[in-house]
């Protein structure tokens, strides 16, 4: 059983290069549990290349990525695929929306659960009785989601048509339903309008407070950030040059010469 003090997501010295170019340099970075995290920093800073390398997308070049999932043993991430990433607790959702517009909004969270599924090939041609619990469970499982995040009255509605707030809430409702200790958002609140940013901020907190699921994201919506955060991690051309509380990123010098000073020059 792992100690409450040990963060979920540890990551040590990641690197990641891309030819001549270094993306990430030993950038070292820690979730706790019950934590929003942001990870900010100018454009081409590497928060993505980071996110990438976390879930699998890309293998980095150096470094150390572990997770432990609660009451679970610690495991490194290294080498592992998209798919077996998902399956030891994170989940991600990306910049651009990726929902399967010409599916329904339940289907789209249901397809979230294939991961926790246990029946095989076998099982859905012969339709046993697992086989058919296992569905209803999907079911009502990836409704109470959609409940919980304000959409179960849209149910059968093409995800194509929602508004786009809501597609991207839906987004969080299809990671939600992989059952993690920790969901990574990038630029959740990219496109969205102040009205739907505020309700942003309440879902991810929910999410955190009554979910007990961990939160990183990235975001360029400082007031969001300031606002939900309880740490911040700084980025600046794939170097970690900060973190801290919102307090203590705020007054710190070097930090606002990298990045938040672009937003306070008047």
């Amino acid at each position: 059983m792992n100690a409450v003090t040990e963060p979920l997501l540890d990551v040590q010295a990641l690197t990641m290069n891309f030819g001549g170019l270094t993306a990430l340099d030993q950038v070292s970075l820690q979730v706790h549990p019950g934590e929003v995290a942001a990870l900010i920093g100018p454009n081409g800073a590497g928060k993505t290349t980071f996110f990438n390398c976390v879930t699998g997308i890309y293998r980095p070049s150096g470094g150390d990525i572990f997770v432990n999932p609660p009451g679970k043993r610690r495991r490194r991430l290294n080498g592992m695929k998209t798919h077996q990433v998902t399956a030891q607790g994170l989940a991600r959702t990306f910049q651009n929306i990726r929902l399967f517009q010409k599916m329904t909004v339940l289907e789209n969270v249901m397809i979230g659960r294939h991961c926790r599924t246990r029946s095989g090939v076998l099982g859905a041609v012969l339709r046993d009785p697992q086989t058919r619990r296992e569905e209803r469970e999907i079911v009502e499982r990836s409704y109470a989601i959609l409940e919980k995040i304000g959409l179960a009255g849209e149910v059968n509605e093409l995800a194509m048509n929602l508004p786009y707030g809501d597609q991207r809430r839906l987004e969080i409702a299809r990671a939600m339903a992989t059952d993690p200790f920790l969901i990574l958002l990038d630029e959740p609140a990219a496109g969205m309008n102040p009205r739907e940013t505020d309700a942003l901020e309440v879902l991810i907190r929910r999410i955190c407070d009554e979910e007990g699921i961990a939160v990183l994201l990235i975001e360029h919506d400082m007031r969001m950030v300031m606002s939900i955060s309880n740490r911040i991690h700084v980025l600046d051309y794939g170097k970690k040059i900060a973190t801290g509380t919102v307090a203590e990123i705020c007054e710190n010098p070097v930090v606002i010469k990298a990045y938040l000073g672009e937003e306070t020059e008047e």
